[in-house]
């Protein structure tokens, strides 16, 4: 069996579909090697809270577990990372929204919500999915004012919500400091 691979080879090698001999290596050009750098998962969160999760670790320079659970925890307050519900509950398309908040964080100033919309035209992203929310969300000016408030802080869960009170608003805290330590519990550094 060997011998009939180091044939095929041969006869592959002589037509001229792969090469007779493995490429030089280049000694002129260092192996630049990226350093690994660990981030937060949760292997028991759904597809949506890992997407968001892994999203703000990327597109941020957050790194502290207390401040990605905050906002994990606010979020799932506000829309449980459904990204279609309007306020209430009805599960729409983004133009089917026509009162209350809309999407992740429930976006409910006529400024915010149209925001979202304007955006995901400019950049070809779909308003009532996770993947464009995710990406409006990150960019609100908004968001970005507070951002400095979750990027390396270090602090506890309870000071993080000032920040995020300021990003969404909101009128009733609910359960958000509760999701945020269940989150913290969840979370590991791999």
């Amino acid at each position: 069996m060997v011998m009939k691979l180091f044939a095929i080879a041969a006869l592959l090698a002589v037509a001229g579909i792969i090469p007779n001999s493995p490429p030089e290596a280049s000694s002129d050009k260092p192996l630049v090697v990226a350093p690994y750098e660990p981030t937060w998962k949760c292997e028991d969160c759904t597809a949506e809270e890992q997407y968001v999760l892994a999203e703000l670790q990327e597109q941020t320079k957050i790194t502290d577990k207390n401040a990605l659970a905050t906002l994990m925890g606010n979020i799932k307050q506000e829309s449980k990372f459904i990204s279609n519900i309007c306020e209430g509950g009805a599960r729409v398309s983004y133009e089917d929204c026509l009162s209350g908040g809309y999407g992740l964080i429930q976006w409910t100033s006529i400024g915010r919500y149209k925001g979202l919309g304007k955006f995901c035209g400019r950049f070809a992203c779909d308003p009532s999915s996770l993947e464009g929310q995710v990406r409006w969300m990150i960019n609100e000016p908004i968001f970005q004012r507070y951002l400095p408030e979750f990027e390396g802080r270090g602090q506890t869960i309870s000071q993080y919500m000032v920040p995020a009170y300021y990003w969404l608003g909101w009128g009733i805290k609910g359960n958000r400091e509760i999701y945020a330590w269940d989150y913290t519990k969840r979370m590991i550094l791999v």
